[in-house]
């Protein structure tokens, strides 16, 4: 199958019903699962949210299974199988894609690769508690080496839109392109706080209207239904990682210019 065609979703199924999701982008690792409700009844959803890093490849596919075991499901029982494709960690988001691929390759299921600052958007509007009302986040999560990934995105009450997207930038440039916009989200959320050189954007918000968090995968199994409507949903052999730079640490000479440790 060529690479950029779309997986061939079923003819009579306009979005999946059945999704299991898992992100391992960040420090968190957290895998979710959710089924559709018959007409009337309320949507299951299961999500386990660990501790990343170094223990997400060993603990991802245990958390996959346990979750569908939960949810009374088979692999070959799921419409796609969602995951961060980043921007983030770069270990991170090669584990979540070999696994999901891995996955979807042996259950012949659709992979849906989801944007990590949409799906950081959309946890931020439940923590927000604005299921229907209009608003507008600026997502921002840290590179590391003084950068950050950040992406501004409105929900009109029924769907996300991206406004723009910044893949890296220094925090004084990020906060003169916000500037430069002329058009300041609502709110501005994710793991800057507290990171050198986010003073300069956060700055810009009062604290009230500063969120702290990280995408999860129970954002991404939410985001499923108007994603695959969108044709976003691929063959395993087309899902690939969204890498927004090569270069994923700094040298001893550049570490030591900025004031860090040999």
């Amino acid at each position: 199958m060529p690479l950029d065609r779309p997986f061939p979703m079923p003819a009579a199924q306009h979005a999946p019903q059945k999704w299991l999701a898992l992100d391992t982008t960040t420090e968190q690792l957290s895998v979710a699962v959710g089924v559709d409700a018959p007409e009337g009844g309320v949507p299951r959803l299961w999500e386990a949210v660990e501790p990343g890093g170094a223990r997400a490849s060993s603990r991802v596919i245990a958390l996959v299974f346990e979750g569908l075991e939960r949810a009374g499901l088979r692999l070959a029982d799921l419409d796609a199988i969602a995951f961060g494709a980043g921007p983030g960690a770069f270990t991170g988001l090669r584990t979540a894609c070999a696994v999901a691929q891995g996955l979807g390759f042996g259950a012949q299921r659709p992979l849906l690769p989801v944007d990590s600052l949409l799906a950081l958007a959309e946890t931020a509007r439940i923590q927000i508690a604005a299921p229907e009302s209009p608003l507008e986040v600026l997502s921002v999560l840290d590179a590391r080496m003084g950068e950050f990934y950040a992406g501004h995105y409105r929900w009109d009450g029924a769907r996300w839109q991206t406004v723009q997207t910044w893949p890296a930038l220094t925090g004084p440039a990020l906060a003169a392109a916000i500037e430069g916009a002329g058009r300041r989200p609502d709110w501005i959320v994710g793991n800057a706080v507290g990171v050198a050189g986010a003073e300069a954007f956060l700055s810009l918000w009062p604290e009230g209207a500063r969120r702290s968090a990280i995408p999860g995968a129970a954002a991404m199994v939410r985001l499923a239904p108007e994603l695959c409507r969108a044709g976003l949903a691929v063959a395993a052999e087309a899902a690939e990682p969204h890498y927004v730079r090569d270069k994923v640490a700094q040298t001893t000479v550049e570490r030591q210019a900025a004031g860090g440790r040999r």
